[in-house]
C-alpha cells in the first residue's frame, strides 16, 4: 500500500508564514509574491504558478534593507 493517493502534483505555495507587505515594493517580505499573486494563487494554473516561482528569487533585491531604525538615528 502506498501513499500515492495523498500526493499532490501541484506547485506548492512559497508561503513561509511571514506575511508582511513591504510598503514601497508592495510584495510580501516572506514569500516575495505580490498581493494579487497571493490572492490568485489557488486559482492559478500550474504553469502560471511555475512562472511566479521562477520570478521570486529576483525580487529579493526590491526589498530595501533597513538602516537600523531609531537606534541608528540616535547614534548619529
Amino acid at each position: 500500500m502506498t501513499d500515492e493517493v495523498w500526493t499532490r502534483k501541484e506547485v506548492e505555495s512559497p508561503c513561509v508564514k511571514i506575511c508582511v507587505v513591504h510598503p514601497a515594493a508592495r510584495i510580501c517580505t516572506g514569500c516575495l509574491r505580490t498581493i494579487d499573486e497571493i490572492a490568485e494563487w489557488s486559482r492559478m494554473t500550474p504553469e502560471r504558478r511555475r512562472e511566479v516561482m521562477g520570478e521570486l528569487p529576483g525580487r529579493r533585491g526590491q526589498l530595501a534593507q533597513r538602516r537600523g531604525g531609531r537606534a541608528a538615528r540616535l547614534k548619529r
